[in-house]
Parts: C-alpha cells; structure tokens; sequence
C-alpha cells in the first residue's frame, strides 16, 4: 500500500499540464504572487509577537492578583504564621502530627504569646493564607521564566526586549527575599518591649510593597509598550497615532507644548499613585487605619488630631512621617486627595484647554488619540472611586473586603495612569522629547525602597516604645 502511494505522488509530480500556460497568464500569477507574498510576511511578521503581550498582560494580571492576596494576608493577621523560607518552596503539613508539630514552631516566636487562646484550626487558616501567598509567588516565577524560555528559543522576542525582561526577572526572584526579610522583622522582635499587637516594620512592610508595585509598572509598561508597538491586532491604533501626530505638528506650537504639558501630567500621576501607595503602606504597617476614623475631620470636632504630628519621644524627628500614627494617617489622607485632584485636573485640562493654531482655536481634546482620551477619562474615573473606597474604609473600621478592594484599586489607579502615558506617547514623538522615562522612575522608585532600608536598621527604640 506504501509503494503504491508513492508511485501515484511521483506520477502526480511529473504529469504534464493539460495546456500550455500563456505567457501573460504567468507574468499575471507572478505578480499577484508577489503582493501577497509581501502582505502575508508583513502579517506574519506582527502576528509573530501577539503572544508575547498577551504573555505579559497575563503575568501583571498574576502580579496584581499576588499583591492582593498579600493585602488579605496581612489583614487576617496571617504573615507571621510561617516561621521559616525555604526557596523552593513545600507542601503544607498534611497529617495532624504534621499541623501539630508546626504549630508547637509557631508558639515559640512572639506573635503566640500575645495569640495564647489560639486553636489548632484558626492557625490552620492562618498558616494557607501565607502559604498560598508564598506558592503564588512561586508560580508566578514559573509563569514568566518557562514562556520567556520559549519565546527566546523560537526568536519571538521584539528587538531591545531582553534586558528589560531580565531586569524584571531579577526584580521577582528579589521580591521574594525582601518579603521574608520583612517577615522576620516581626519574628525577632522582643514582645516586652511592645504594648500593643505583634507586627513586621513598617519600613520593610512599605519596602515590599513598593518593589511590588515597581515591578508591576515595569511589567504593565512592557506589556503595553510591546502591544502598541509589535501586536497585529494594534494596528489601527498605530495608524490612528501617526494621524494624530502629524495634526499635531501640523497645529503648530501651542498645541506641541499643550500635548506636552499633557504628558507630563500623565506621569506626574503616575509618581503620585506610586508614592500614595507606599504610604499606604507605612498605615498598614502602623495601625493607622483603625485610629481617626472620621472623615473629612480626623476627629468629630478637630481638622488635625489633637495628639502631636511630632512626637518628641521619635527621634530623629522625620521618623515621624513614618511611625507616628496621626502623622502617618495624615500623609496618607493628603497624598490620596491630591493625587484624585491631579487626575480630575488632567482630565479637565485634557478635555476643555483650548490651543491656537494657524486656522484659529482648536480644542486640545480633538487633537488626543481616541485612545488617550479613553486612558484619561479612565484615570480621573478610577482615581474618584479610589478615593470614595478609602474614606468608606476609614469610616467602617477597615473591615477585610474593603480593605483588600483599596489595595486593589491603587492598582487599577496605577494601571490606568500607565496607559494614559504610553499613549501620549505620539506626543512625546511629536516634540522630540523622550519617549520613555519609566526606567528612570523605576530607578528612583528602587532609590526610595533602599532609603527606606536603611532608616529602618537604624535602632527602632522609639517605634517599640510606642506600639
């Protein structure tokens, strides 16, 4: 059956034609030939890198996920219930003599002896939630590194993606050590020395969560970058962007510098999210949610807390922007508001600045890019709906589900700031400026969380005397 197969193959191979081709015919096929072939590499050539921003747009939907679930962590009191860090990772304790043995490790650190009327099923509850946040972060490792494997073997990477993708490697493998050097702040400390609840530093608690939120930007950001630029499906919006360019060159320029002003608000907004972020942190890390818990007044009858801002007995005094509660919680209310206000006012800006060109006044709105205009009107809606989330948290007493939803929408705030930056980016083009300054910020953003460090291994007497 084999044999004959092959001798139809090869009789089916060397027929000869029923006619002659015409010559024209020929000439006729081979220049269709050749418009398709040039359509179809062209096609093939963007599709190719599809899957790469879907790749990624799926990992910073883990990295998202892993913050929040490190959010109920920490709100159910959860963190300090894995007294050790094994790289790899493990099973959790599958027998009773297994849960029992761990619970007897648990009792002897700190955190039992003010938890002394736990049971063995309430630690249980606590041990998965950290467990499960830890594996989180394992498999997100496996989710980034085994695709990057492949799309590196099969050449499916953009030009110029490496580096990035190796520095956000090695911001993930770190995040992993900074999150266990957090816990062991809280595993170390001396329960003598606090009158109130066990907790991780403050300072190493922000830490964490600031490399968190600059290795999701970084990720979101490369996402993007990569989707806008290489994804078959974006080609549209790329023709769009160079329409918009050119209309905004053409415009002349008041409307360059309005675009550009735009801009700079955009990442502007980005900042503060990033640092009203990390302040939140340092009110996770303090309790400072739970205290003043009227809102707009910090107190029924008082704008400013009626206990100091500057405690005297926090030395160095800018410890207190950091460890004293009315100060911290203050910090925190100020940034959130202001950083509200910045997004409703590059919206405003956005939608209602008029810009003079040579054919007369042209609104600054209908010179945007559809999608910017949808980037912005996002930020100003999703920065309002933060804010309202925050003050509903404050005003119930941080209850869980709110709580981790606030968490959650510095992110979505965050998200959608990044968007609105990537696409003015054409702006950016339009004057000659530079496309991208996110690896800078990163920078600073890494700067901040090593200041961060080192103020918190300075001697933390006055945090202890206080809590």
């Amino acid at each position: 059956m084999l044999r004959l197969r092959c001798v139809g193959r090869l009789r089916r191979a060397f027929r000869s034609p029923a006619r002659s081709p015409h010559p024209s015919d020929a000439l006729s096929r081979l220049g269709k030939g050749r418009v398709k072939s040039t359509i179809s590499v062209a096609e093939a050539s963007e599709a190719r890198f599809d899957g790469v921003a879907t790749w990624l747009f799926g990992t910073s939907a883990l990295v998202a996920g892993m913050v929040s679930v490190g959010g109920i962590t920490r709100l159910t009191r959860s963190g300090l219930s894995m007294t050790d860090w094994k790289p790899l990772g493990g099973l959790p304790p599958m027998t009773l003599a297994e849960w029992q043995a761990e619970f007897e490790r648990y009792k002897q650190f700190p955190e039992f002896q003010q938890r002394s009327s736990m049971t063995l099923e309430e630690f249980k509850f606590i041990y998965y939630w950290e467990w499960g946040h830890r594996m989180l972060g394992r498999f997100i490792g496996l989710a980034f590194a085994l695709p990057l494997g492949y799309f590196v073997a099969r050449g499916r990477l953009p030009s110029g993606l490496g580096p990035r993708l190796g520095m956000l490697f090695a911001m993930g493998g770190t995040q992993g050590l900074v999150g266990w050097w957090m816990v062991k702040s809280g595993l170390e400390v001396d329960p003598k020395t606090h009158l109130k609840e066990i907790r991780v530093s403050p300072y190493r608690l922000a830490t964490h969560l600031g490399m968190a939120f600059a290795t999701y930007s970084l990720l979101f950001h490369t996402a993007l970058d990569t989707y806008y630029k290489n994804n078959s499906g974006a080609a549209g919006t790329r023709a769009a962007t160079k329409d918009a360019m050119a209309a905004l060159v053409r415009a002349g320029p008041q409307a360059l510098a309005a675009a550009k002003r735009l801009r700079w608000a955009m990442m502007g907004l980005g900042v503060a999210t990033f640092v009203t972020a990390v302040s939140g942190g340092f009110v996770a890390g303090n309790d400072a949610g739970c205290a003043y818990n009227c809102f707009p007044k910090m107190t029924e009858d008082t704008w400013l807390p009626l206990e100091p801002l500057f405690e005297p007995s926090i030395q160095p005094w800018y410890r207190n922007f950091f460890e004293n509660t009315p100060l911290v919680q203050l910090d925190h209310r100020v940034l959130a508001i202001g950083t509200a206000g910045l997004a409703i006012g590059t919206h405003a800006y956005a939608a209602m600045a008029k810009v003079a060109t040579g054919e007369g006044q042209v609104a600054l709105w209908k010179l945007l890019t559809p999608t910017a205009r949808r980037a912005i009107t996002a930020t100003a809606a999703v920065a309002t709906g933060q804010v309202l989330l925050g003050i509903s948290t404050l005003l119930l007493y941080v209850p869980i589900g709110l709580a981790a939803a606030h968490q959650a929408g510095s992110l979505l705030v965050l998200s959608s700031s990044l968007w609105g930056l990537r696409s003015m980016q054409f702006a950016a083009v339009a004057t000659g400026a530079q496309v991208s300054s996110l690896p800078g910020l990163l920078f600073g953003a890494s700067s901040i969380g090593a200041g961060l460090a080192l103020i918190s291994s300075s001697p933390r007497k006055a945090l202890e005397e206080t809590h």
